[in-house]
């Protein structure tokens, strides 16, 4: 009797281990503090569970049937399946994992957005002063949020907070204001037919966090492109630079003689006449003392910059760029290379394969020189797709072996090279080889092909001088790409912001972003394709079915 009533104690002492165990779970949800009482009631609990689960089994043989084997395969099963559940929900709270399978990245930050994002030095907020909450903002939104905690933002109603509407100015629904301690600044205003743009965001972003400024002057008085709009000018080219946080002036160097000391960057688009011999040197001046140039050159056009451009190593080809490749997929002529191919550079490095397009284009020729480090940005297809046609007046372009030279052809390049810091004595500038003319090579060789440099940097010995600093130049065969309408299109603003940027050595600020825009897949069928694809679909094929049906049927009878 002793046995049995000792067994019914422990039977009963072990029921307070569930019983401990509920009271540890129940005070910690009420009190939303797991703290050490209610550890201690489910430890305890825990403990006095197994124990007893353990004497059951050795009292009963209880571990040792089949039924209790498996039950607990069963409950360990279900336990592991809740617990990895539990693990992913609390990742999933954690850690964000989202996969873009659009072609074009549509929801997907660019990474210039990024980085720019990742690093802010002080938090920011966006208030969108709108009733409406518009899906497609509020993604964007939330894109730039998951990549820093100091990105907020907020919808308001300029109705149900007047005073905040009042403080920031709001005139008009949908107006998108960005704020960063005492400092505010319109993004722009979104409606029915204009959403929120990741371009824009990211460009006043970076405004309001970059403090400095640069300056950017573009010469004046030689045709070059005009600055406010017009037919041919480079105004939205002027208004990417200023979103940019880039300030920019005209510069004309037959009055001033000098390129002034606050120069970031000094841009030559398209002249049509020469340059004078002063203003030529003072350019080759301001690059000594580590300044930094973009030139763009057109065909048919002799600016008189061979002097600086021999010191590079770069020359201008006098022939036009040919590129077949663009007729039939997008509707390009001839004279109006596609690029797709881009050098290993900060200028391009994100481009991949987009396109990028040169109406009127001159190639360029590259040769090693001491001292400058020379990096091909844009490339042609290869012959036969692209080639350098000599015969400019002809209306039919074909390539001629004996003038003409093959593809690939180099339409841009970036280069660098250690100048002297000290304006007052400038670093001579080493003597490349000479280069020979178009003429001499058409006859030196009467199949001429191209040699283009590799797309990978070509460096060579920089020669030792004073506290030495870095000036860069970009020289590209074509100034058209970035005139108003073409500015646009592609990754033609691309290149040219990114450019200026790069050449501006201002290393922390990212590069030119692009629009994503969905591709167009509809299909467009003409009256008659259209009337035979409703006939199709509704009889012949209909019919094939039925005679298919028939046959089977006549085969089994």
């Amino acid at each position: 009797m002793k046995i049995v009533a000792k067994k019914k104690l422990w039977k009963y002492l072990f029921w307070l281990g569930p019983f401990l165990i509920t009271v540890g779970l129940t005070v910690g949800l009420v009190s939303q503090q797991w703290g050490l009482i209610p550890l201690a009631f489910l430890i305890a609990g825990i403990v006095i569970s197994g124990l007893g689960i353990i004497w059951q089994s050795y009292q009963s043989n209880w571990w040792r049937r089949r039924s209790t084997q498996a039950g607990t395969n069963a409950l360990v099963a279900t336990l592991a399946v809740l617990a990895i559940l539990g693990l992913i929900n609390f990742l999933g709270t954690r850690y964000h994992l989202r996969a873009d399978l659009t072609e074009t990245q549509l929801f997907t930050l660019a990474p210039q957005s990024q980085e720019l994002v990742r690093v802010l030095p002080q938090p920011v907020k966006v208030w969108v002063f709108d009733i409406n909450q518009n899906p497609q903002d509020r993604e964007l939104l939330e894109n730039y949020q998951r990549q820093s905690s100091k990105f907020k933002y907020e919808y308001i109603d300029p109705q149900a907070r007047p005073g905040l509407a009042e403080k920031f100015g709001v005139k008009d629904y949908g107006e998108v204001y960005l704020e960063s301690g005492d400092k505010r600044q319109l993004v722009q205003t979104v409606n029915e037919n204009e959403r929120l743009s990741e371009v824009r965001l990211t460009s006043r972003l970076q405004q309001l966090t970059n403090s400095t400024t640069a300056k950017v002057y573009l010469l004046q008085g030689h045709g070059e492109r005009q600055l406010s709009p017009g037919k041919g000018a480079i105004s939205q080219a002027i208004q990417g630079l200023g979103d940019k946080n880039f300030t920019t002036s005209p510069l004309n160097l037959g009055e001033t003689s000098k390129v002034p000391q606050d120069a970031a960057v000094v841009i030559v688009a398209g002249p049509k006449r020469g340059l004078f011999e002063g203003e030529v040197k003072a350019l080759q001046e301001y690059l000594n003392r580590g300044g930094n140039l973009l030139l763009m050159i057109d065909p048919n056009t002799d600016p008189k910059v061979d002097s600086l451009l021999q010191e590079w190593g770069v020359r201008l080809d006098n022939r036009l760029a040919v590129d077949v490749s663009g007729e039939s997929v997008v509707g390009l002529g001839p004279a109006t290379p596609l690029v797709t191919e881009y050098g290993q550079h900060p200028i391009t490095k994100d481009f991949r394969n987009g396109n990028s397009f040169y109406p009127i284009a001159r190639p360029l020729e590259i040769s090693s020189v001491p001292g400058v480090e020379a990096t091909p940005l844009l490339r042609t297809k290869p012959y036969p797709k692209s080639w350098a046609e000599s015969d400019l007046q002809s209306e039919k372009l074909e390539f001629n072996a004996d003038k003409d030279l093959k593809g690939p052809l180099t339409l841009g390049v970036a280069l660098t090279r250690k100048a002297a810091k000290s304006a007052s004595t400038p670093q001579a500038a080493p003597t490349p080889s000479p280069l020979p003319s178009p003429t001499t090579q058409s006859k030196a060789s009467p199949t001429p092909t191209a040699s283009p440099a590799p797309l990978a940097p070509t460096p060579s010995p920089a020669p030792s001088s004073q506290t030495a600093t870095e000036s860069r130049l970009v020289v590209l065969g074509n100034s058209n790409f970035a005139t108003d309408g073409l500015f646009q299109q592609q990754l033609n603003g691309d290149v040219f912001l990114n450019s200026v940027t790069w050449l501006s050595q201002q290393e922390k600020q990212p590069l030119s972003i692009r629009p994503k825009e969905p591709k167009n897949r509809r299909i467009t069928l003409t009256t008659t394709q259209a009337n035979l694809l409703i006939l199709s679909s509704l009889l012949v094929l209909p019919l094939i079915g039925f005679a298919i049906a028939v046959i089977i049927w006549w085969k089994r009878r």
